[in-house]
């Protein structure tokens, strides 16, 4: 899904820009373990989740409500889209990547990503709750 850049800057060329909601404890895991791969072009991790980031509460929330990324060429794009881009560059991801790539294959996966949305506040408070408890 292409969208408007609301607020962010040009991307450097050559590199993503992945647009994460540090405040979500689901997002926290699976960004940290895309961040512990080598990916094959550079991927910048942008926390939106905090006031410091320079966007308006209207982006901020945007942005925070769905997974998004900034391409080279300065498009934004979310959802399955934004995973898809994010997969061809990672290794042990790729061949998802390609696979999602492949007519409908996308769509499938935004309409599974679109209900996983509405499951998500529901799994944010289990996901906080269980931290909560580990850290007891």
């Amino acid at each position: 899904m292409n969208e408007p850049q609301g607020g962010l800057k040009e991307a450097r060329c050559g590199e993503l820009t992945v647009m994460l909601d540090g405040s979500c404890p689901l997002c926290r895991r699976e960004i940290a373990l895309y961040q512990s791969l080598t990916p094959l072009q550079t991927v910048s991790w942008r926390d939106v989740s905090n006031n410091l980031t320079g966007l308006s509460q209207a982006d901020q929330a945007r942005y925070m409500s769905r997974f998004h990324i900034q391409l080279e060429d300065g498009r934004l794009i979310s959802g399955a889209a934004a995973f898809v881009a994010l997969w061809l560059v990672m290794p042990g991801w790729r061949w998802l990547g390609r696979v999602a790539r492949l007519p409908g294959v996308t769509g499938a996966l935004e309409l599974g990503y679109r209900a996983f949305l509405h499951l998500r506040p529901y799994l944010q408070r289990w996901a906080r709750n269980a931290e909560a408890r580990s850290r007891k």
